[in-house]
């Protein structure tokens, strides 16, 4: 027996469906797992480390808004919110936890069940983190960017670019100890090898920059060492930008920093540990647990060189130094 379905019955039916479709594809996203990302900088000058990560995931076989969903939560600089921030991802129905250091130091102390996947520029045993490098233990893992330890080199870099300065600055941010202390104490054991005077000055906040270079002015340093920390690299351009206005040679960690106009950096590759970081997370997604996966330790070292600034500022570079620059930027 043939059955006639009339135009409206046809319509009526298409309908129906069409607006079950909206609600497959909500139940599907409810049932994908959430990844939490948290990080104590802004989003704007992350764009590279997120990148990256969504990079990890994807080569473990997740696929953002696919079949895994990232929530993001970002601290814009302001490392008193992330207790804060921390504490609200704690009640989270979360299958991962993935933070750079001032968050996961925050939740560690908060959530002993939730697998964390943390990014640190420090030494994750050194500031209590894991365990040991090989087994963490516990819920927490990660992977850590070659970066802290590198603030000497980076002030025997802006000494061999400017020989003759006596006076060298060094920007730190005091709100991060895990950080500020240990550079600190190493940059100054590297100003007194050189023979140079070492000059401190503090930002936290953006505001702070303006006085920052109005004391660079009076203090007249032959270069300037910008330490690493996460919301000074989130502020890489604006910083290139002051320093290229004030006619400060300066010194920092990322390629962004160079790209926008600051003459050398020198560092780790924060990204590729954020990419490793996804990795895991997705590992753990796919049962693995913290405990069994080793800190991962990115060591790719670059160096790069704004030749048209060093120009601009009247330097030349030496030979030696210009052939190990990874890349020249015009």
């Amino acid at each position: 027996m043939t059955v006639t379905i009339g135009r409206r019955e046809l319509l009526a039916a298409l309908g129906g469906a069409a607006a079950a479709w909206p609600l497959a594809a909500r139940a599907q996203q409810q049932t994908m797992p959430v990844v939490a990302f948290l990080n104590s900088a802004s989003p704007d000058g992350y764009v590279p480390m997120v990148t990256a990560f969504r990079q990890g995931l994807k080569e473990a076989g997740y696929v953002e808004d696919q079949n895994v969903t990232v929530e993001y939560r970002w601290a814009e600089g302001q490392y008193d919110r992330v207790p804060v921030i921390a504490l609200e991802l704690v009640g989270r129905q979360v299958a991962v936890i993935v933070a750079n250091t001032p968050g996961v130091l925050a939740l560690k102390a908060a959530i002993t069940t939730t697998p964390i996947v943390f990014t640190t520029a420090t030494d994750p045993v050194q500031i209590g983190l894991v365990a040991s490098m090989s087994r963490p233990g516990g819920n927490v893992t990660g992977a850590t960017a070659l970066a802290v330890e590198l603030a000497p080199k980076r002030l025997e870099l802006a000494h061999e670019l400017v020989p003759t300065a006596s006076v060298i600055a060094a920007l730190i941010n005091p709100t991060n100890r895990n950080t500020a202390e240990p550079q600190l104490r190493d940059l100054q054991a590297a100003a007194h090898t050189f023979g140079v005077q070492l000059r401190i000055v503090h930002a936290s906040t953006e505001r702070d920059f303006d006085t920052v270079f109005a004391n660079l002015v009076q203090l007249r340093p032959g270069a300037l060492v910008i330490g690493t920390d996460a919301f000074l690299i989130s502020q890489s351009e604006r910083l290139a930008a002051l320093a290229v206005r004030h006619a400060v040679p300066a010194v920092f960690e990322n390629r962004e920093f160079v790209a926008a106009g600051g003459l050398m950096s020198y560092g780790g590759s924060l990204p590729d540990a954020y990419r490793l970081a996804g990795v895991y997370a997705a590992r753990i997604l796919k049962g693995e647990k913290p405990s069994d996966l080793p800190v991962q330790q990115s060591t790719k070292v670059q160096m790069f060189l704004n030749l048209k600034t060093a120009k601009a500022l009247g330097i030349t570079v030496p030979l030696p130094l210009l052939g190990r620059v990874d890349e020249v930027i015009e």
